[in-house]
């Protein structure tokens, strides 16, 4: 087997000294805090094992997932670390939950009492971290009745500890929000109430990475980085005054496979929406929409070959896309689709305004068909290949 393990002219570059940089700018920036990183969804297409390894190297403590399985996947990769599921997982599941050495969240007081029925198979403990809905309206205890029974149900029972209460701000990307502060506010009042009926889990958290940057203030001890772990800023808002630089780690690059001629009148792609007025150099890359290079990018997003802007033209295809050529250029050319060449840049924040989305969707898009190669002091540290098991 080749030691690149892949072999098709299509790649993403993980460059995971700046995954690192990123956490050790948190780290100076809130030295009071401990740091969760969020490696959920495939580590936002980075890779979740190779980001939760460098951020435990960086100085995090905790990671977060949003799946049981993200958590189980990790455990079976060697990850010992701490580990926290952010979405519900059903009742029956807390055992193999417990017995992984995985928390999870729970917001519904009917979840301690079906779980509890279930634990009672296992010698160990299920570590929870109760989830208060201050304004996000997605899910968490609202009700201060309901928050009173679950803390009766954890505090009359051995097989559950409270390792945690969260919350999530839903305008913390804002930098003027009323919402934001009221969120805040009230989450302080239930961390009260929780103290006051005797539970007083070690572990408090509100900050994503926006609330992270801007330092929001409270009786907290750790912040959960997301989006700004990986580079990216939670907002255009955001981005405009950050308290310290996002060093992007993910760039996604291909090389040209085939370079033609076209004549006037000639078209490109389904629909013949791109027909040539003059005679015109066109490039092939093997990238498409199955790799998560979205149809809607064409027109409108370019792509870097010599350190020079080429627009895309032509629908984007399953497999395929074409670059218009200011000349003819050799095959196996590189071209870079999101990153930096010379003087040249395409940040990911280009591509999600031309989507017409966020940054965060970009990388997760990419899909895993898509090789990743790991970089670290410059140097490939290694690959991961999903289609052949690498």
């Amino acid at each position: 087997m080749d030691k690149h393990h892949y072999y098709r002219d299509t790649w993403a570059e993980i460059d995971l000294d700046k995954i690192s940089q990123n956490i050790k700018s948190f780290k100076t920036h809130l030295p009071e805090q401990k740091i969760m990183a969020v490696v959920k969804a495939n580590g936002y297409g980075h890779g979740a094992l190779q980001v939760a390894e460098e951020a435990l190297r960086s100085g995090a403590e905790f990671l977060a997932v949003a799946l049981l399985d993200e958590g189980l996947a990790l455990r079976k990769q060697g990850i010992t670390a701490p580990i926290l599921v952010m979405n519900r997982v059903r009742p029956e599941y807390a055992s193999l939950a417990a017995e992984n050495e995985i928390s999870l969240t729970v917001f519904q007081k009917e979840w301690l009492t079906e779980a509890h029925s279930y634990v009672k198979e296992t010698k160990y403990q299920i570590k929870i971290h109760l989830k208060i809905d201050t304004g996000m309206g997605r899910v968490g205890f609202r009700e201060e009745s309901e928050l009173l029974e679950a803390a009766r149900l954890i505090n009359q029972s051995q097989a559950f500890k409270a390792e945690g209460v969260f919350t999530h701000f839903a305008t913390a990307d804002e930098w003027e929000s009323e919402l934001f502060e009221q969120q805040r506010k009230k989450f302080i009042e239930y961390i009260d109430l929780l103290k006051s009926w005797g539970l007083n889990p070690p572990l408090v958290h509100s900050a994503n990475s926006a609330a992270a940057l801007r330092k929001v203030e409270g009786p907290f001890n750790l912040v959960r980085l997301g989006i700004s772990m990986y580079g990216l800023a939670p907002s255009n808002e955001l981005k405009q005054d950050l308290p310290f630089p996002l060093e992007e780690a993910f760039s996604l690059h291909s090389r040209l496979i085939h370079v033609k001629k076209l004549m006037p009148g000639d078209t490109v792609s389904y629909g013949a929406t791109y027909t040539a007025t003059k005679e015109e150099w066109v490039g092939t890359l093997p990238i498409g929409y199955a790799d998560g290079w979205q149809r809607r990018l064409s027109p409108g997003a370019s792509v870097l070959i010599k350190g020079e802007r080429m627009p895309i033209i032509g629908r984007i295809c399953m497999d395929q896309c074409m670059v218009r050529l200011p000349k003819r250029i050799d095959v196996g050319e590189l071209a870079t689709l999101i990153g930096s060449q010379q003087a040249e840049k395409i940040e990911m924040d280009e591509i999600a305004r031309i989507a017409e989305t966020i940054n965060y969707e970009i990388p997760c898009l990419i899909s895993a068909r898509v090789p990743r190669v790991y970089t670290k002091k410059g140097r490939i540290l290694e690959n991961m290949n999903v289609i052949l098991n690498f």
